[in-house]
């Protein structure tokens, strides 16, 4: 399988947040994950950044964020050129969409831990 390089925007170190079990599962599936979040931590491995990081050769962006918060983060995420963001259940934000879409990155409503568990990711 292809590692595919991981950004999960809205990291928790909390376990009981589908974010963190989204960067466990990401990890044990071979990806490489970063990791961006409100407070500092650590998830299997894993860094939780608190500033937005440089980013290079991003496959994926999965969202754990509401569309509020993602404002912050729509430069951010275009310049890096991911090649899809996903929109995880509670984070669809038409307005991101559009502008995903008008800059040729895929973007998939849908729910990381799903795809994963069905090697659709």
């Amino acid at each position: 399988m292809k590692n595919k390089k991981t950004l999960v925007l809205g990291a928790s170190a909390k376990p009981d947040r589908y974010a963190y079990l989204a960067i466990t599962q990401l990890v044990e599936k071979g990806h490489s994950v970063l990791a961006i979040g409100q407070n500092a931590g650590e998830v299997a491995g894993v860094k939780i950044q608190t500033k937005a990081i440089p980013l290079k050769n991003i496959d994926t962006v999965t969202l754990y964020l509401n569309p509020t918060r993602q404002r912050d983060y729509y430069n951010y995420i275009v310049e890096a050129k991911p090649k899809r963001v996903i929109f995880n259940p509670g984070t669809d934000n038409p307005e991101f969409r559009q502008l995903l879409e008008l800059n040729n990155i895929k973007v998939e409503v849908a729910c990381t831990l799903v795809l994963l568990s069905i090697n659709q990711y």
